[in-house]
């Protein structure tokens, strides 16, 4: 892998934090008019009747065609992987966050890159070391210092935030599970291809459940202020479309330990977008954490790189 290819990877990666810190914000913004359910439904099916017919071109013309021989197998995976990456991620961090601190909330998102290096050393048989717990310990460290989390705030004596903690904390397990598995899957299909079928399983799951608690917002549909259809927009096609891609088409050359452990620019993102956005002030300490986690992402990034390196020129593949 060249120098020119570990800086395009790093760049992406970014761009996807960038996308995913932003999605707060446009949340936030949605959620003025319509239920939290319904927010996720909505720009979860025009992500689906965006993909269509990509996915259907990718199909006819088999882009993988002797790895899609194993058919049902792989349908099978997808269906995992739409369930219990994708819906339950959505489904239990929507309520985990009605029920917990903000606080709590922002403490539980440091075990994202943790837990999907857990997960890749049990379902990829990645290893751990030395530079990547180096990395693991710059990045939470600068997290915690942009972050600002007030410790005193913590609270998990009471049973509902105890609740809304465990939930938060499924949906990152939920989260890892989908970056890790979805390295096993890539080799099979297209990124397109499997964001779709993940999406659209994903869909058929939150369908009955949105419809059963927010009946009311579907009513409501054609009311949506021009601000909510932006924020709409943003989530169907950059959160939930390009940023995925663009992170899978990582994680097709990376290890799954070091794209998600980039997740730790999420929250610095979100401060910064939130800051642009919604006048939050930026104070100098989270300038300063970003900092932090932007230099254990790339440490991360180009110390994987350089081990990969050898490997790649005897594999004329590449």
């Amino acid at each position: 892998m060249t120098s020119a290819s570990r800086v395009r990877d790093w760049g992406l990666l970014l761009i996807c934090n960038l996308i995913w810190g932003s999605q707060f914000v446009f949340s936030k913004l949605v959620q003025r008019e319509m239920g939290p359910l319904f927010a996720t439904l909505l720009p979860l099916g025009l992500t689906i009747l965006v993909l269509l017919p990509v996915s259907v071109y990718q199909s006819r013309i088999r882009i993988i065609p002797a790895q899609e021989e194993k058919q049902g197998s792989r349908t099978v995976s997808l269906i995992v992987l739409g369930v219990f990456g994708q819906a339950a991620a959505l489904l239990l961090g929507t309520w985990g966050v009605r029920l917990t601190l903000a606080s709590n909330a922002a403490l539980l998102n440091l075990a994202l890159p943790v837990t999907t290096a857990i997960m890749a050393y049990l379902l990829l048989s990645e290893r751990m070391t030395a530079i990547r717990a180096i990395s693991f310990v710059l990045a939470i460290a600068g997290v915690i210092e942009c972050s600002g989390i007030n410790w005193h705030e913590l609270n998990f004596s009471s049973p509902q935030i105890l609740l809304g903690n465990t939930l938060c904390f499924l949906a990152i397990v939920s989260s890892a599970f989908y970056n890790t598995y979805s390295k096993k899957i890539l080799t099979g299909y297209s990124p397109v291809r499997l964001v779709f079928y993940t999406k659209l399983v994903a869909f058929l799951v939150l369908l009955p459940i949105t419809i059963y608690s927010e009946s009311q917002s579907f009513k409501e549909l054609a009311h949506f202020s021009k601000v909510a259809w932006i924020g709409i927009l943003f989530l169907a096609l950059l959160r939930n479309l390009l940023a995925l891609l663009l992170f899978l088409y990582v994680l097709k050359r990376l290890d799954a330990t070091v794209a998600g452990m980039s997740n730790y620019l999420i929250p610095f993102f979100g401060v910064l977008t939130a800051a642009t956005f919604l006048h939050e002030k930026l104070p100098v300490y989270m300038i300063m954490g970003g900092l932090l986690v932007l230099s254990s992402t790339l440490l991360a990034t180009m110390s994987d790189s350089r081990t990969r390196q050898p490997a790649a020129v005897s594999d004329p593949a590449r």
